[in-house]
């Protein structure tokens, strides 16, 4: 604890975790923004042009559905994807801002089981599948997540029980 301000201190592994995860949150809200983006200038077929690429979903052979109601639902999903991502983005942002500022043990954990649960369930059913391009950009947030929780605790002050 810093004396002057009772605020716990963390140290530079948590530092850099919470950096991550702004790095991590930004990343997932360019997504929200970029489906939202899509739906409105190429609608559902510019949505999956978006998502789709994988080894076993090329946008070449991608057949895009010709009946407008089933277009709609799918770009509706889809929308609903893209926003939600955005949203688990904020939830990085609101995590990094609880380890830096608070020394947030409870934000390192909604980061490992919340935000795990988004990036490896993206990571196992998109990306590995197939449906998605492996890339850069469809890596990088799981591999950036991963590191933030394997340094951040090294930083945090001691995980006890207080009286």
């Amino acid at each position: 604890m810093n004396s002057t301000n009772k605020q716990p201190t963390i140290g530079l592994p948590a530092r850099i975790g919470a950096l991550l995860f702004v790095l991590w949150g930004i990343l997932h809200i360019w997504v929200g923004f970029e489906g939202i983006h899509q739906y409105l200038t190429n609608g559902t077929s510019g949505l999956w042009n978006t998502l789709v690429g994988g080894a076993r979903v090329p946008r070449a052979l991608y057949q895009h559905t010709t009946d407008v109601v089933t277009a709609f639902a799918q770009g509706q999903l889809l929308l609903n994807f893209c926003i939600d991502v955005g949203g688990y983005g904020v939830l990085g942002m609101f995590v990094a801002w609880m380890i830096w500022k608070q020394a947030s043990w409870t934000g390192y954990f909604i980061a490992v089981f919340v935000i795990g649960i988004a990036d490896l369930a993206f990571l196992f059913s998109l990306v590995a599948s197939g449906v998605i391009e492996l890339n850069a950009g469809t890596i990088g947030g799981p591999v950036i997540w991963f590191i933030a929780i394997a340094i951040t605790p090294f930083g945090l002050p001691p995980l006890r029980r207080q009286p």
